[in-house]
């Protein structure tokens, strides 16, 4: 079976490598050669980094499974969830549970943010995006699986549900799908996770599950495309080089750069796991710090409108 998971690479490679081809001749506008280029070159390290990461990935699971079969008899009153179809379906909505859980920190914990940044520092939206994953990421990224090994998922049905996850979320990075309607805002699509790889202000931070998007919407990061608003893509801080060494790593040296000019050994450990952009000094912003600033100069534009219209109301009103 563990062979089976690893081969399924080699089926779908070749059709996600066809369909960027397709989309590149298709809309060529949308690409810069260059960048895709390294986003190739990233994705194939990514994935031989991840040939071993996933084989140690599912021994973790078998091992976390294993031992918690006693838990499991006394407490839950079973040993397996087993293989009905029911839970498969289960399983894939807990998968995307844990996703959003692991992508929404992986945007709050700047060590995480190093890892993950990779796959946001391209200033271009497309195809070639969806294989562009960050070479340490799964070196931490089954940590948030660990539950479902615990409550009785067999550990090759969680492997599927992340494969199954990975794969559709390829589909979301391009700009070529129009908004789906009623079911866009269910379920995740292309249309809205623009709305991710945007650094605008207002798209910061947000729209950060895999397949649904009830757990934007419950947990308070979800939102729809603005009209009207471009879409300003990558991030705010973008690495100096195309280079795939560089991408994976511009974030890294800028933490190692902030801790060794810290002053405290506290400030330290903050410019690690605290949120990027935060600064002992208030020199930078976090994103919640700059979004507040933005809410506030709105709110601050609205009331000064609001004083003109009725200062204009009580003229006309003299006037008259």
């Amino acid at each position: 079976m563990e062979l089976y998971i690893e081969g399924i690479a080699y089926y779908v490679y070749p059709v996600l490598i066809t369909l960027i081809i397709i989309e590149y001749f298709s809309a060529k506008h949308l690409y810069n050669l260059k960048e895709s280029l390294s986003s190739f070159t990233i994705a194939a390290v990514s994935s031989l980094i991840a040939v071993f990461t996933k084989v140690w990935a599912l021994g973790v699971f078998i091992l976390v499974f294993e031992f918690s079969k006693e838990f499991r008899m006394e407490y839950l009153g079973y040993e397996s969830l087993d293989w009905a179809w029911y839970v498969w379906l289960v399983a894939i909505i807990a998968d995307d549970f844990s996703f959003y859980w692991h992508h929404r920190l992986s945007h709050s914990i700047r060590i995480l943010w190093a890892a993950h940044s990779p796959h946001h520092n391209a200033d271009s939206f497309n195809l070639s995006v969806g294989i562009r994953n960050g070479w340490f990421v799964t070196f931490y990224k089954p940590v948030f699986w660990l539950w479902m090994a615990i409550i009785g998922f067999e550990p090759v049905m969680i492997a599927m549900a992340l494969i199954f996850n990975g794969i559709f979320q390829f589909f979301l990075h391009s700009q070529l799908v129009p908004s789906l309607g009623w079911i866009g805002r269910i379920i995740n699509n292309a249309y809205v996770h623009t709305v991710h790889h945007s650094s605008n202000i207002e798209y910061l931070d947000k729209n950060h599950g895999g397949i649904l998007l009830i757990w934007d919407r419950f947990f308070g990061t979800y939102v729809h495309p603005i009209k009207g608003l471009e879409n300003k893509f990558g991030v705010l801080k973008p690495p100096t080089s195309l280079n795939p060494i560089t991408a994976n790593t511009y974030e890294f040296t800028c933490i190692w750069k902030d801790v060794n000019q810290a002053p405290t050994w506290k400030d330290k450990l903050k410019y690690i796991f605290y949120p990027p952009g935060w600064s002992h000094d208030g020199s930078t912003l976090t994103v919640r710090q700059m979004q507040a600033a933005h809410a506030a100069k709105i709110a601050m534009t609205d009331e000064k409108k609001s004083e003109v219209l009725i200062e204009r109301d009580y003229l006309e009103r003299m006037a008259g």
